[in-house]
Formats: structure tokens, sequence, C-alpha cells
């Protein structure tokens, strides 16, 4: 009977909302030193709410940063008719659906990305409807993930500040510090990372993210000097597309290199992975369309021998990292939470998965008053 219910259930309900939310400090990595961005003062929110007949809920989420917001909320508003009446349980038919309704956009990029919250809602709702987190819907491996800070060492941070920030964070029960590198004047790169791995001692887990700025030469001489500080992975040593660069980096040194968080289809990271452009692959589960295509990417991962550490979005991350074979990392920012009722918990270095059904998120108030434009699709029961 209660087969028969769920089978019979049909969406009648969407909101999509978009929400601005201001950072305390302005953000800069090497590609505002390098003059490609400005610092980053705010992150568009794109939320899509999902509602059946019977009145069960779905919760999804995609985000942009600096530019991107208000071009992925208009997407949403464009694709959204498209799901009144459907099924919820056929998710991957309904990502299909969605994406051929803004196919003349593409299949990647900001389409993907909007189109992401929709499929988060769906398999939120899908493991409400069946009382599980999303990570045991999925088939968890763990109840819990490693996860390391970033938040804490961006260049804008003065050394002595950078140092208590990693302190506290691991005080806090964050596993792994992650460093900002990619400035202009190479040696003050060396100067942090090497500051930074006294303080903590050489046994603590300690990342790099070059964001993009290094060219060939350059990467090559930076990922031989800090192969002598015992560190994770050195992460976008070079350009995001640059998959031969990338690959003879990873061949040629012992320190494992991190790439993918740009990428923004299943299309792009098979091509990452073909090249062994990667010992760490780093999806982003909205930016390449939500929970459906991360799995394609997760499987492709697997089958090539790859280490997984999904980029941002740790709310999400949680449970798609606990559902991968092999241990993981996961990136704690703070930066979302006071959009959400609910707080992850930490526990000696790992990041435990919530036991609320779905993704165990509910927007705040905060979320609400933070909110920009939204639009209604269908009637609310």
């Amino acid at each position: 009977m209660i087969a028969a219910t769920l089978a019979s259930d049909t969406i009648r309900w969407l909101r999509v909302s978009t929400c601005t939310l201001p950072l305390a400090t302005p953000i800069s990595d090497a590609k505002v030193l390098t003059g490609r961005q400005k610092p980053m003062t705010e992150i568009a929110l794109l939320f899509v709410e999902v509602q059946t007949k019977d009145g069960r809920e779905g919760l999804g989420f995609s985000y942009a940063k600096r530019a991107g917001g208000p071009g992925q909320f208009a997407h949403a508003k464009e694709i959204a008719p498209a799901l009144l009446g459907e099924d919820p349980s056929d998710i991957a038919r309904l990502w299909n659906k969605l994406c051929w309704a803004g196919a003349s956009v593409g299949r990647s990029g900001l389409a993907t990305q909007a189109l992401g919250a929709f499929d988060v809602a769906l398999w939120d709702l899908k493991a409400r409807r069946a009382g599980l987190p999303l990570a045991k819907l999925l088939g968890a491996w763990r109840d819990s993930v490693a996860c390391y800070n970033t938040s804490g060492g961006f260049l804008h941070t003065p050394l002595e500040q950078l140092l208590v920030n990693a302190a506290a964070s691991i005080e806090r029960g964050i596993g792994g510090i992650k460093l900002k590198v990619g400035q202009p004047d190479r040696t003050l790169d060396l100067k942090r990372v090497e500051a930074v791995r006294k303080h903590l001692g050489d046994d603590a887990p300690l990342m790099v993210d070059a964001n993009q700025q290094w060219d060939r030469p350059t990467a090559q001489r930076m990922c031989r000097t800090f192969e002598d500080f015992n560190l994770v992975w050195i992460e976008e040593p070079l350009d995001a597309y640059d998959h031969e660069g990338h690959a003879a980096l990873a061949a040629r040194f012992d320190t494992p290199i991190a790439t993918g968080e740009m990428l923004t289809s299943v299309a792009e990271h098979g091509d990452l992975i073909r090249h062994r452009a990667a010992d760490y692959l780093m999806p982003d589960a909205p930016r390449v369309g939500g929970v459906t295509p991360f799995l394609k990417i997760a499987s492709q991962a697997e089958a090539a021998g790859l280490m997984l550490a999904p980029h941002f979005a740790m709310e999400l991350h949680v449970h798609l990292a606990a559902a991968y074979p092999t241990e993981t990392w996961v990136e704690h920012f703070d930066w979302l939470e006071p959009l959400f009722n609910e707080r992850l918990e930490l526990q000696a270095g790992r990041m435990l998965v919530p036991k609320r059904p779905g993704l165990g998120l509910s927007l705040s108030g905060q979320a609400r008053a933070w909110t920009r434009e939204q639009a209604e699709f269908g009637e609310r029961a």
C-alpha cells in the first residue's frame, strides 16, 4: 500500500528563489593578486523547494561566486514548469528532461548549475520519503568523513592570523588545513607554508591551493619545492583545463595533485580522468548539475582508482563523500551556515554525517531575509 501511494505521488508545487549571502571579510586568493578577479564579497544562492500532492517536500540548492547568480535564477524559472505533474522518484529521467528544456544554452556551465538545485531537491525529497539521510539512501560506506578547513587560509589573511586560524581549526575538531598560494612573489608562498608546517607539526594534514595561477615551469618548480612539506595535495597548480599539464605533474611528483572543482559536466570530468590529470578528483555537485551527474563522475573516479575530495558545499558533500568506497576529504566552509537552521558536527578531525532524513537541512529565517527574488509554480498544499 505504501509503495503504491509513493508511486502515484506527483510534483504539484515548486518555488525557486535567489538570495545573496554577504561575507564578513572580502576574500582574496591568487586570482585576485594576479588581477584576474576582484575580492569576493558575497555568494549568490539558488534554492529550489519542491512539494508533492501528498505533501512531501524536498530542498535543493546551487550557488554562484562573483558572477552568475541572476543568470542561474533566470534559467531556473524557465525550466521549473517542466517538473509539474511528474513522478519525483524518476530523478534520472527528470534530469534529462530539465536538460533538454534548456538545451539551447548547453549542457555545462550556468545551465547545469541551475539544473543542479532541482536535482538536489529531488534527491532530498527521495531520502526524506525513505526516512533516511541521503548518504544512507546512496549506500554509505562510513558515518563520518575527514574534513579540512580553507576559510582561514586565504591570501588576505596576515601570517600571524594564519597561524591562529590554523590552530583554532584543529582545536575545533577539523582534521586538516588548506592554505592559498600562487602569489606573484613565490617566496611569500614558501614563507607561509613553512610557518604553518612548523606551527602545526610534521604530521598535521596540510594542503595548498594555487587556484590555477601558475604556468607549467612555475608549477614544476613549486611542486618540487613543496615535496619537502609532506602535503596531502597541491591543488589546481595549472589552468583547470590543462589536463596534460596536470597529468605530467601527477606522474612526476610524489605529492598528489588535486583538481576538478571548476569543471561543470560529467564529460569534462571524464576527459580529466582519461588524462590521469589528478590523484584527488574534486567535483562540485552543484556545479556539475546535482547529485545525479556527481554519482556518474564518482563511478568513473572509483574505476580509475582516484581519491575524492568534493569542492565546497559541505552540507551536501558530506553525504556524497560518505558514499564513496575509499576515504575522502570534505572541505569545511562555515560560510553557508547562516542559511540553515541545522549545523554539521565535528569530532576528532572528522565531519559526522547527519542522521536526519534527506540532507537534514531547512532554510533559516536569515535565508528568507536575504532573498531577493522568488517565483512559484503550481499549487501548494
